[in-house]
């Protein structure tokens, strides 16, 4: 499959401008700016071919139901249950507390409109687990995957979220408007 993925890239104009960081076991990939459908394709595409093994992404439990639900779970994606006692964020610590190696995938906007800010299960579910965050950018202006160091969270939380809004900031989703330089506002006082 990854010679195919390589191949797509290719005929698509992609390319990886750095290294996944595979020496980790466990980490949080935020993938973003997420504007298109075509987002999921383009990190299905670069998980293979960033050899990103172990490689999941997050999804309600609802899209693992009914005709489809197979090909949810062989594309590597693990249901949650929105509507659980447990919590989402508890529910993906647990996972990766049982797992040796996982690297779960998710959009730190949590739709594909443009935010006033950025969803904060993400930020939880790292350092709940003790897992470091790794910066995944989709750029459609220069057809780039860029990837980030890995981090842990801080004590600091609106300094770790400025750190996060300042790597996605210059990258233009499909739909540049719904990216992050507005977000940027907000950090500059």
């Amino acid at each position: 499959m990854r010679f195919l993925w390589k191949l797509y890239a290719r005929l698509e104009g992609w390319k990886a401008i750095n290294e996944f960081p595979n020496h980790l076991k466990k980490a949080v990939i935020l993938v973003a700016p997420h504007t298109h459908w075509k987002d999921f394709l383009i990190g299905i595409c670069f998980r293979s071919v960033l050899k990103i093994k172990h490689g999941k992404y997050l999804g309600k439990a609802e899209l693992f139901k009914g005709p489809f639900g197979f090909m949810f779970r062989w594309l590597g994606g693990t249901p949650v249950d929105r509507f659980s006692k447990h919590g989402v964020v508890d529910q993906v610590v647990e996972k990766f507390n049982n797992t040796e190696n996982l690297f779960i995938a998710l959009s730190p906007e949590g739709t594909r409109k443009k935010v006033d800010k950025l969803r904060t299960g993400f930020y939880y579910i790292a350092k709940k687990a003790n897992v470091p965050i790794v910066m995944v950018g989709l750029d459609y202006s220069k057809k780039e995957v860029s990837v980030s160091e890995p981090f842990y969270t801080t004590e600091n939380e609106e300094a770790d979220f400025k750190k996060i809004i300042e790597f996605f900031a210059p990258l233009k989703g499909y739909y540049p408007d719904q990216g992050f330089a507005h977000l940027l506002e907000e950090y500059k006082t």
